[in-house]
Protein backbone atom coordinates (compact mmCIF):
# COMPACT_ATOMS: atom_id res chain seq x y z
CA UNK A 1 0.00 0.00 0.00
CA UNK A 2 2.91 2.20 0.97
CA UNK A 3 4.46 1.55 -2.67
CA UNK A 4 1.60 2.25 -4.61
CA UNK A 5 1.21 6.30 -2.98
CA UNK A 6 5.20 6.64 -4.04
CA UNK A 7 4.29 5.67 -7.63
CA UNK A 8 1.41 7.93 -8.04
CA UNK A 9 3.60 11.05 -5.92
CA UNK A 10 4.87 12.54 -9.59
CA UNK A 11 1.79 12.40 -11.44
CA UNK A 12 -0.09 14.68 -8.89
CA UNK A 13 2.94 16.85 -9.15
CA UNK A 14 2.57 17.10 -12.16
CA UNK A 15 -0.95 17.92 -13.01
CA UNK A 16 -1.04 20.35 -9.75
CA UNK A 17 1.83 22.50 -11.71
CA UNK A 18 0.00 22.80 -14.92
CA UNK A 19 -3.25 23.64 -12.56
CA UNK A 20 -0.79 26.50 -11.71
CA UNK A 21 0.37 27.40 -14.68
CA UNK A 22 -2.95 27.36 -16.12
CA UNK A 23 -4.68 29.49 -13.20
CA UNK A 24 -1.44 31.85 -14.07
CA UNK A 25 -1.98 32.68 -17.27
CA UNK A 26 -5.74 33.06 -17.24
CA UNK A 27 -5.16 35.33 -14.51
CA UNK A 28 -2.98 37.04 -16.64
CA UNK A 29 -4.68 36.73 -19.93
CA UNK A 30 -4.73 40.28 -21.24
CA UNK A 31 -1.54 41.29 -19.96
CA UNK A 32 0.23 38.34 -22.27
CA UNK A 33 -2.01 38.46 -25.20
CA UNK A 34 -0.89 42.30 -25.00
CA UNK A 35 3.13 41.54 -25.12
CA UNK A 36 2.04 38.34 -27.43
CA UNK A 37 0.65 40.95 -29.78
CA UNK A 38 3.96 43.52 -28.77
CA UNK A 39 6.05 40.83 -30.06
CA UNK A 40 4.03 40.09 -33.19
CA UNK A 41 4.06 43.94 -34.10
CA UNK A 42 7.50 44.66 -33.26
CA UNK A 43 8.33 41.72 -35.92
CA UNK A 44 6.48 42.92 -38.35
CA UNK A 45 8.21 46.29 -37.98
CA UNK A 46 11.09 44.97 -38.13
CA UNK A 47 10.41 42.90 -41.03
CA UNK A 48 9.48 46.12 -42.77
CA UNK A 49 12.33 48.44 -41.94
CA UNK A 50 14.47 45.24 -43.54
CA UNK A 51 13.02 45.04 -46.52
CA UNK A 52 10.68 48.28 -46.69
CA UNK A 53 6.72 48.43 -47.33
CA UNK A 54 5.24 47.71 -50.20
CA UNK A 55 5.04 50.20 -52.95
CA UNK A 56 2.86 50.76 -56.43
CA UNK A 57 5.02 51.65 -59.33
CA UNK A 58 4.42 52.30 -62.85
CA UNK A 59 6.71 51.24 -65.72
CA UNK A 60 8.29 53.83 -68.17
CA UNK A 61 7.03 52.04 -71.58
CA UNK A 62 6.88 53.27 -75.43
CA UNK A 63 4.13 53.70 -77.26
CA UNK A 64 2.01 56.61 -78.98
CA UNK A 65 0.73 59.02 -77.57
CA UNK A 66 -1.94 61.42 -78.56
CA UNK A 67 -3.46 64.77 -76.71
CA UNK A 68 -7.23 65.37 -77.48
CA UNK A 69 -9.73 67.94 -76.27
CA UNK A 70 -12.48 66.37 -75.09
CA UNK A 71 -16.25 67.88 -75.30
CA UNK A 72 -20.16 67.06 -76.14
CA UNK A 73 -22.15 68.34 -79.17
CA UNK A 74 -25.38 67.73 -80.99
CA UNK A 75 -25.84 65.89 -84.26
CA UNK A 76 -27.10 68.75 -87.37
CA UNK A 77 -27.40 68.88 -90.82
CA UNK A 78 -25.69 71.92 -92.45
CA UNK A 79 -28.80 73.94 -93.09
CA UNK A 80 -32.90 72.87 -92.51
CA UNK A 81 -35.21 73.19 -95.20
CA UNK A 82 -38.78 74.80 -93.69
CA UNK A 83 -41.33 73.92 -96.08
CA UNK A 84 -44.51 76.34 -97.13
CA UNK A 85 -47.49 77.02 -98.95
CA UNK A 86 -47.50 79.39 -101.89
CA UNK A 87 -50.68 80.67 -100.91
CA UNK A 88 -53.67 80.59 -98.57
CA UNK A 89 -55.61 77.89 -98.45
CA UNK A 90 -56.83 74.77 -96.62
CA UNK A 91 -55.31 71.21 -96.01
CA UNK A 92 -56.87 68.70 -97.90
CA UNK A 93 -54.60 65.67 -96.78
CA UNK A 94 -51.70 65.70 -94.92
CA UNK A 95 -49.20 62.46 -96.82
CA UNK A 96 -46.22 62.33 -94.36
CA UNK A 97 -45.38 61.63 -90.67
CA UNK A 98 -42.45 63.36 -88.42
CA UNK A 99 -39.53 61.44 -88.53
CA UNK A 100 -40.46 60.06 -92.41
CA UNK A 101 -37.68 59.82 -95.20
CA UNK A 102 -38.85 61.12 -98.23
CA UNK A 103 -37.53 61.56 -101.64
CA UNK A 104 -36.95 64.91 -104.06
CA UNK A 105 -40.67 65.63 -105.79
CA UNK A 106 -42.56 63.21 -103.55
CA UNK A 107 -45.76 64.65 -102.25
CA UNK A 108 -46.27 65.86 -98.62
CA UNK A 109 -49.42 68.09 -98.49
CA UNK A 110 -52.17 68.24 -100.97
CA UNK A 111 -54.25 71.61 -100.72
CA UNK A 112 -57.88 72.23 -101.65
CA UNK A 113 -57.85 73.17 -105.25
CA UNK A 114 -61.34 73.69 -106.83
CA UNK A 115 -61.09 77.03 -107.81
CA UNK A 116 -57.51 76.72 -109.07
CA UNK A 117 -58.64 74.17 -111.44
CA UNK A 118 -61.32 76.63 -112.63
CA UNK A 119 -58.95 79.16 -113.32
CA UNK A 120 -56.83 76.46 -115.41
CA UNK A 121 -60.11 76.39 -117.90
CA UNK A 122 -60.63 79.82 -117.90
CA UNK A 123 -57.62 80.72 -118.39
CA UNK A 124 -57.10 77.84 -121.27
CA UNK A 125 -60.77 79.52 -122.99
CA UNK A 126 -59.30 82.63 -123.24
CA UNK A 127 -55.82 80.82 -124.67
CA UNK A 128 -58.16 78.64 -127.03
CA UNK A 129 -59.84 82.47 -128.71
CA UNK A 130 -56.71 83.86 -128.94
CA UNK A 131 -55.27 81.07 -131.39
CA UNK A 132 -58.79 81.53 -133.08
CA UNK A 133 -58.02 85.06 -133.42
CA UNK A 134 -54.69 84.71 -135.01
CA UNK A 135 -55.75 81.61 -137.25
CA UNK A 136 -58.14 84.37 -138.31
CA UNK A 137 -55.91 86.93 -138.99
CA UNK A 138 -53.60 84.36 -141.24
CA UNK A 139 -56.54 82.29 -142.92
CA UNK A 140 -58.93 85.16 -143.45
CA UNK A 141 -57.54 88.76 -142.95
CA UNK A 142 -54.48 89.10 -144.47
CA UNK A 143 -55.99 86.93 -147.83
CA UNK A 144 -58.70 88.88 -147.76
CA UNK A 145 -56.79 91.71 -147.64
CA UNK A 146 -54.47 90.90 -150.43
CA UNK A 147 -57.56 90.15 -152.77
CA UNK A 148 -58.67 93.77 -152.02
CA UNK A 149 -55.42 94.97 -152.61
CA UNK A 150 -55.35 93.32 -156.28
CA UNK A 151 -59.08 94.62 -156.95
CA UNK A 152 -57.68 98.30 -156.06
CA UNK A 153 -54.96 97.80 -158.11
CA UNK A 154 -57.04 96.79 -161.41
CA UNK A 155 -59.52 99.51 -160.48
CA UNK A 156 -56.99 102.00 -160.55
CA UNK A 157 -55.17 100.91 -163.82
CA UNK A 158 -58.70 101.55 -165.22
CA UNK A 159 -58.83 104.83 -163.53
CA UNK A 160 -55.68 105.79 -165.02
CA UNK A 161 -56.92 104.99 -168.56
CA UNK A 162 -59.50 106.39 -168.61
CA UNK A 163 -58.39 109.91 -167.05
CA UNK A 164 -55.93 109.84 -170.31
CA UNK A 165 -58.78 109.28 -172.52
CA UNK A 166 -60.20 112.11 -171.01
CA UNK A 167 -57.31 114.29 -170.95
CA UNK A 168 -56.50 113.78 -174.66
CA UNK A 169 -60.08 114.65 -175.70
CA UNK A 170 -60.33 117.50 -173.43
CA UNK A 171 -56.71 118.59 -175.17
CA UNK A 172 -58.39 117.74 -178.54
CA UNK A 173 -61.65 120.02 -178.32
CA UNK A 174 -63.62 116.57 -178.32
CA UNK A 175 -64.20 116.43 -174.25
CA UNK A 176 -65.93 118.39 -171.98
CA UNK A 177 -64.75 119.75 -168.77
CA UNK A 178 -67.39 117.81 -166.83
CA UNK A 179 -65.61 114.17 -168.03
CA UNK A 180 -62.71 115.23 -167.60
CA UNK A 181 -63.21 116.12 -163.66
CA UNK A 182 -65.15 113.15 -163.77
CA UNK A 183 -62.17 110.91 -164.52
CA UNK A 184 -59.59 113.06 -162.48
CA UNK A 185 -62.19 112.33 -159.56
CA UNK A 186 -62.19 108.80 -159.99
CA UNK A 187 -58.73 108.31 -160.56
CA UNK A 188 -58.05 109.94 -156.69
CA UNK A 189 -60.68 108.03 -155.67
CA UNK A 190 -58.73 104.74 -157.26
CA UNK A 191 -55.45 105.48 -155.20
CA UNK A 192 -56.57 105.85 -151.82
CA UNK A 193 -58.39 102.77 -152.35
CA UNK A 194 -55.22 100.99 -153.52
CA UNK A 195 -53.08 102.62 -150.21
CA UNK A 196 -56.25 101.70 -148.18
CA UNK A 197 -56.19 98.06 -149.38
CA UNK A 198 -51.85 98.52 -148.78
CA UNK A 199 -52.14 99.27 -145.30
CA UNK A 200 -54.74 96.47 -144.62
CA UNK A 201 -52.24 93.78 -146.19
CA UNK A 202 -49.34 95.09 -144.40
CA UNK A 203 -50.94 95.49 -140.93
CA UNK A 204 -52.16 91.91 -141.39
CA UNK A 205 -49.42 90.85 -142.71
CA UNK A 206 -46.13 89.11 -140.24
CA UNK A 207 -44.87 92.75 -138.13
CA UNK A 208 -48.14 94.66 -138.67
CA UNK A 209 -49.89 96.08 -136.04
CA UNK A 210 -53.05 93.56 -136.41
CA UNK A 211 -50.59 90.78 -136.55
CA UNK A 212 -48.67 91.94 -133.77
CA UNK A 213 -51.77 92.69 -131.59
CA UNK A 214 -53.00 89.27 -132.27
CA UNK A 215 -49.95 87.46 -131.48
CA UNK A 216 -49.76 89.70 -128.24
CA UNK A 217 -52.74 88.37 -126.63
CA UNK A 218 -52.26 84.54 -127.61
CA UNK A 219 -48.79 85.08 -125.98
CA UNK A 220 -50.77 86.67 -122.83
CA UNK A 221 -53.58 84.07 -122.88
CA UNK A 222 -50.73 81.31 -122.90
CA UNK A 223 -48.78 82.82 -119.99
CA UNK A 224 -52.44 83.07 -118.10
CA UNK A 225 -52.29 79.24 -118.68
CA UNK A 226 -48.69 78.57 -117.65
CA UNK A 227 -49.09 81.12 -114.33
CA UNK A 228 -52.80 79.01 -113.69
CA UNK A 229 -51.45 75.75 -113.96
CA UNK A 230 -48.23 76.69 -111.66
CA UNK A 231 -50.73 77.76 -109.02
CA UNK A 232 -52.70 74.48 -109.30
CA UNK A 233 -49.31 72.60 -108.96
CA UNK A 234 -48.77 74.49 -105.81
CA UNK A 235 -51.85 72.84 -104.22
CA UNK A 236 -49.79 69.77 -104.10
CA UNK A 237 -46.69 70.54 -101.47
CA UNK A 238 -43.62 68.44 -102.47
CA UNK A 239 -40.20 67.75 -100.80
CA UNK A 240 -37.70 69.90 -102.37
CA UNK A 241 -34.93 67.39 -102.28
CA UNK A 242 -34.20 63.92 -100.31
CA UNK A 243 -33.95 63.78 -96.97
CA UNK A 244 -36.02 63.52 -93.37
CA UNK A 245 -38.68 65.37 -91.83
CA UNK A 246 -37.98 66.36 -88.29
CA UNK A 247 -40.95 68.92 -87.74
CA UNK A 248 -44.72 68.35 -88.81
CA UNK A 249 -46.85 71.48 -87.75
CA UNK A 250 -50.10 71.23 -90.12
CA UNK A 251 -53.15 68.81 -90.18
CA UNK A 252 -55.90 67.89 -92.59
CA UNK A 253 -58.70 70.52 -92.18
CA UNK A 254 -56.22 73.75 -91.02
CA UNK A 255 -56.14 76.34 -92.65
CA UNK A 256 -52.61 77.79 -93.89
CA UNK A 257 -51.16 80.95 -95.90
CA UNK A 258 -47.35 82.36 -97.01
CA UNK A 259 -44.70 82.10 -94.52
CA UNK A 260 -45.76 79.47 -91.92
CA UNK A 261 -43.34 76.84 -91.53
CA UNK A 262 -45.83 73.52 -92.31
CA UNK A 263 -42.76 71.39 -92.02
CA UNK A 264 -38.60 70.81 -91.74
CA UNK A 265 -36.65 68.69 -93.84
CA UNK A 266 -33.55 67.90 -92.95
CA UNK A 267 -31.42 67.17 -96.30
CA UNK A 268 -29.64 63.68 -96.50
CA UNK A 269 -26.18 64.19 -97.61
CA UNK A 270 -23.29 65.48 -94.99
CA UNK A 271 -23.58 65.31 -91.25
CA UNK A 272 -22.12 67.77 -89.07
CA UNK A 273 -21.36 67.66 -85.41
CA UNK A 274 -21.87 71.09 -83.68
CA UNK A 275 -19.97 71.33 -80.19
CA UNK A 276 -19.27 74.62 -77.66
CA UNK A 277 -15.37 74.23 -76.73
CA UNK A 278 -14.15 76.18 -73.59
CA UNK A 279 -12.52 79.24 -75.00
CA UNK A 280 -8.86 78.27 -73.12
CA UNK A 281 -8.83 75.79 -75.73
CA UNK A 282 -9.47 77.74 -78.70
CA UNK A 283 -5.39 78.16 -79.72
CA UNK A 284 -5.13 74.58 -79.83
CA UNK A 285 -8.02 74.09 -82.78
CA UNK A 286 -7.63 73.91 -86.32
CA UNK A 287 -9.54 73.08 -89.42
CA UNK A 288 -8.88 70.03 -90.85
CA UNK A 289 -8.33 68.27 -87.25
CA UNK A 290 -8.94 64.73 -87.01
CA UNK A 291 -11.82 63.88 -84.21
CA UNK A 292 -13.51 59.97 -83.21
CA UNK A 293 -17.14 61.02 -82.48
CA UNK A 294 -19.75 58.42 -80.26
CA UNK A 295 -22.86 58.67 -79.43
CA UNK A 296 -24.21 58.75 -75.77
CA UNK A 297 -27.06 56.05 -77.24
CA UNK A 298 -24.08 54.05 -79.04
CA UNK A 299 -20.63 54.64 -77.00
CA UNK A 300 -19.04 51.52 -78.32
CA UNK A 301 -19.55 52.57 -81.58
CA UNK A 302 -17.08 55.18 -82.74
CA UNK A 303 -16.52 56.66 -85.98
CA UNK A 304 -14.36 59.70 -87.38
CA UNK A 305 -14.82 63.23 -88.26
CA UNK A 306 -12.96 66.29 -89.08
CA UNK A 307 -12.69 69.89 -87.75
CA UNK A 308 -14.61 72.17 -90.89
CA UNK A 309 -15.45 75.19 -88.95
CA UNK A 310 -14.27 76.90 -85.77
CA UNK A 311 -16.62 80.20 -84.92
CA UNK A 312 -14.50 83.53 -85.21
CA UNK A 313 -15.94 85.01 -82.35
CA UNK A 314 -16.72 83.98 -78.60
CA UNK A 315 -19.91 83.76 -77.14
CA UNK A 316 -19.53 85.86 -73.59
CA UNK A 317 -22.15 84.28 -71.52
CA UNK A 318 -21.01 81.09 -71.91
CA UNK A 319 -16.79 81.76 -72.48
CA UNK A 320 -17.27 79.08 -75.44
CA UNK A 321 -16.29 78.56 -78.69
CA UNK A 322 -18.82 77.01 -81.43
CA UNK A 323 -17.18 74.52 -83.85
CA UNK A 324 -18.08 72.38 -86.37
CA UNK A 325 -17.20 68.51 -87.29
CA UNK A 326 -18.16 67.08 -90.62
CA UNK A 327 -18.38 63.19 -90.09
CA UNK A 328 -16.68 61.59 -92.94
CA UNK A 329 -19.16 58.33 -93.15
CA UNK A 330 -21.83 58.95 -91.19
CA UNK A 331 -23.59 56.17 -89.30
CA UNK A 332 -27.31 55.14 -89.88
CA UNK A 333 -28.05 55.71 -86.41
CA UNK A 334 -27.47 58.77 -86.49
CA UNK A 335 -30.96 61.52 -85.69
CA UNK A 336 -30.92 64.98 -85.75
CA UNK A 337 -30.12 66.25 -82.02
CA UNK A 338 -28.64 63.56 -80.93
CA UNK A 339 -25.88 64.00 -78.63
CA UNK A 340 -22.23 63.29 -78.84
CA UNK A 341 -18.99 62.58 -77.48
CA UNK A 342 -16.03 63.99 -79.19
CA UNK A 343 -12.26 63.89 -78.85
CA UNK A 344 -10.52 66.21 -81.01
CA UNK A 345 -6.58 65.10 -82.46
CA UNK A 346 -4.48 68.18 -81.27
CA UNK A 347 -1.25 66.44 -81.02
CA UNK A 348 0.35 63.14 -81.45
CA UNK A 349 3.63 61.25 -80.90
CA UNK A 350 4.52 57.86 -82.20
CA UNK A 351 6.43 55.71 -80.25
CA UNK A 352 7.97 57.94 -77.62
CA UNK A 353 8.50 57.33 -73.45
CA UNK A 354 5.29 57.30 -71.61
CA UNK A 355 4.99 58.02 -67.98
CA UNK A 356 1.76 58.34 -65.87
CA UNK A 357 1.15 62.26 -65.36
CA UNK A 358 -0.04 61.01 -61.27
CA UNK A 359 4.31 60.26 -61.28
CA UNK A 360 5.68 63.20 -62.25
CA UNK A 361 6.48 66.07 -59.25
CA UNK A 362 6.13 69.81 -60.47
CA UNK A 363 5.00 68.94 -64.01
CA UNK A 364 4.30 72.66 -64.81
CA UNK A 365 7.94 73.86 -63.30
CA UNK A 366 11.17 74.18 -65.10
CA UNK A 367 12.85 71.38 -63.40
CA UNK A 368 10.30 68.17 -63.39
CA UNK A 369 11.40 65.65 -61.37
CA UNK A 370 10.37 61.86 -60.64
CA UNK A 371 11.18 59.44 -57.97
CA UNK A 372 12.82 56.39 -59.98
CA UNK A 373 13.37 52.39 -58.29
CA UNK A 374 17.35 52.01 -58.76
CA UNK A 375 18.38 48.73 -56.42
CA UNK A 376 15.00 49.14 -54.07
CA UNK A 377 15.70 52.18 -53.03
CA UNK A 378 13.41 55.71 -54.73
CA UNK A 379 16.07 58.02 -56.23
CA UNK A 380 15.28 61.70 -57.42
CA UNK A 381 15.63 61.50 -61.30
CA UNK A 382 15.40 65.51 -63.18
CA UNK A 383 12.93 64.75 -66.84
CA UNK A 384 12.87 67.02 -69.60
CA UNK A 385 8.58 66.32 -70.67
CA UNK A 386 6.80 66.94 -74.02
CA UNK A 387 3.48 66.20 -74.91
CA UNK A 388 1.28 65.89 -72.12
CA UNK A 389 -2.12 64.60 -72.05
CA UNK A 390 -4.96 64.51 -68.70
CA UNK A 391 -3.10 61.08 -67.56
CA UNK A 392 -0.10 60.84 -69.00
CA UNK A 393 3.25 62.76 -70.20
CA UNK A 394 6.20 61.91 -72.75
CA UNK A 395 9.20 62.24 -71.05
CA UNK A 396 12.02 63.28 -73.80
CA UNK A 397 15.23 62.58 -71.69
CA UNK A 398 15.78 61.21 -68.05
CA UNK A 399 14.56 57.84 -68.21
CA UNK A 400 14.84 54.81 -70.33
CA UNK A 401 11.87 52.33 -70.93
CA UNK A 402 10.90 49.40 -68.15
CA UNK A 403 12.37 52.09 -66.07
CA UNK A 404 9.92 51.66 -62.34
CA UNK A 405 8.79 55.17 -61.08
CA UNK A 406 6.94 56.15 -58.19
CA UNK A 407 3.78 57.43 -58.06
CA UNK A 408 3.20 60.96 -56.21
CA UNK A 409 0.76 60.08 -53.77
CA UNK A 410 3.06 56.91 -52.39
CA UNK A 411 4.91 58.93 -50.11
CA UNK A 412 7.89 57.42 -49.35
CA UNK A 413 11.04 59.85 -49.40
CA UNK A 414 13.85 58.94 -51.94
CA UNK A 415 16.55 56.78 -50.61
CA UNK A 416 14.16 54.71 -48.64
CA UNK A 417 13.92 50.83 -49.02
CA UNK A 418 10.95 49.79 -50.93
CA UNK A 419 9.40 46.93 -52.41
CA UNK A 420 8.15 47.70 -55.55
CA UNK A 421 4.60 45.98 -56.87
CA UNK A 422 2.83 46.54 -59.84
CA UNK A 423 -0.54 48.18 -59.71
Amino acid sequence: MLQINADLHPDITHKRSLAAARHFIWLHKWLLGGLALLAVALALALARWLVGPEVVVYRVIRGDLTRTVVASGHVETPYRVSIGTQYTGTVAEVLVDEGQTVKRGQPLIVLESSELKSAVVQAQSAAAQAEARMRQQREFTLPAAQQALKQAQATLVNAQAAYQRAEQLSKAGFGTREALDAATKDLDVARTQVRTAELSVYTAQPGGSDYVMALTQLNQAQANVATAQARLGYATIAAPRDGTLITRNVERGAIVQPGNALLVLAPAGDVQLVLQIDEKNLGLLRVGQDAVVSADAYPDQRFDAKVSYINPSVDITRASVAVKLTATAPPHYLRQDMTVSVDIEIDKRAATLVVPARAVHDPTSASPWVLVVRNGRPREQAVRLGLRTSDQIEVLEGLVQDDLVVPVAAGVRAGQRIRPVAP
